[in-house]
């Protein structure tokens, strides 16, 4: 009697262990169609970001050794530039256009700038006082810009990189990634992950909030509808309002899949995208409720951190080793 119960537990064991198994490694539905073309550049360095001129034709595109490249297609086809600097290790961070006028960060501190689309780069000179390193820039208008640094120091100037002046009185510290709303608020998750910090226009300090969860977080953003995205440890994503610490239940687009997600955008209010390592590229069209994979675009060998979508018929995803996706409909 003992060894038919003893054997009818380990058959019932069997089939729940069978069942998680089952449920594990469920996949996410694949997309109808491959909306991506996968470039080819010119280069194997660590692609970090691009933008436009006014001319929806021409852009920039920066990352890691100097790397430098501009297209005039769209971004189709792209070609190196050089400009003369005296370190060949400089890493371009950041590029932003308003109309013909630009600007580039990278470290160590440099800062260029254009009038002309790119015809011609010049560099500001910046203070040997700047608290850390610029990480980031934001071409606000004529002869204006936002220069934040690489431990949340945020300066503004509005006379060319002349003279920059401080907009937040204490620095942040080392945080891993930084997203700035149109309003010009900024959200800020910390170097391990433990914690974000926000700012807005006229606060003098940045303001600390506990992550949600366990996980650490890996990066965050606006939302159109104004709430926020929180990517977590794990592939969890989670929607919700950051300032009041109040969030939705966790989403997990690939099903609990071991690679990490790194990057969020939106096409459209409701068409969303997420990108991480191993190739994965995500998107959900009810607003990040489910989600389709792009099965074409596993094997490309490549982690991708970052997604940016010019109104809803450009956009493009960067990786590693001069891998760029080009959104093409």
């Amino acid at each position: 009697m003992m060894r038919a119960i003893v054997s009818h537990l380990k058959s019932i064991v069997a089939v729940l262990a069978a069942f998680v198994l089952c449920v594990g490694c469920t996949q996410v539905p694949a997309l109808d169609e491959n909306p991506w073309q996968v470039l080819s550049l010119p280069t194997e360095s660590n692609l970090i970001d691009l933008d436009f001129t006014d001319d929806p034709q021409h852009g920039w595109l920066v990352g890691t050794q100097k790397t430098l490249l501009e297209t005039a297609d769209g971004g189709q086809t792209w070609q190196p530039r050089e400009v003369e600097l005296p370190d060949d290790n400089t890493r371009f961070s950041a590029v932003s256009f308003s109309g013909a006028e630009g600007w580039i960060v990278g470290q160590p501190s440099i800062l260029l700038h254009t009038e002309n689309g790119g015809d011609s780069w010049e560099q500001v000179p910046l203070s040997e006082k700047l608290p850390g390193q610029p990480t980031r820039i934001y071409a606000l208008g004529p002869d204006s810009a936002e220069m934040v640094t690489d431990v949340g120091a945020i300066y503004r100037t509005e006379n060319d990189g002349q003279t920059w002046k401080a907009t937040v009185q204490d620095a942040l510290g080392v945080f891993r990634n930084i997203s700035r709303s149109p309003e010009g608020g900024y959200i800020a998750v910390s170097s391990r992950g433990n914690f974000y910090s926000i700012w807005q226009p006229g606060e003098d300090s940045w303001q600390p909030h506990n992550r949600e969860s366990s996980r650490r977080v890996q990066n965050m953003g606006f939302a159109p509808d104004g709430e926020f995205w929180m990517l977590a440890r794990g592939g969890q994503l989670q929607f919700g309002n950051a300032t009041e610490e109040t969030w939705n239940d966790a989403l997990f687009p690939q099903k609990r899949s071991s690679w990490g997600l790194l990057d969020l955008a939106y096409r459209t209010p409701e068409e969303v995208w997420v990108a991480g390592g191993g190739g994965s590229l995500l998107a959900s069209f009810d607003g990040g409720q489910t989600w389709k994979q792009d099965r074409d675009i596993e094997d490309v060998p490549s982690n991708f951190y970052r997604i940016k979508f010019f109104g809803d018929e450009r956009g493009f995803v960067i990786g590693q080793r001069g891998t760029l996706l080009r959104y093409r409909g």
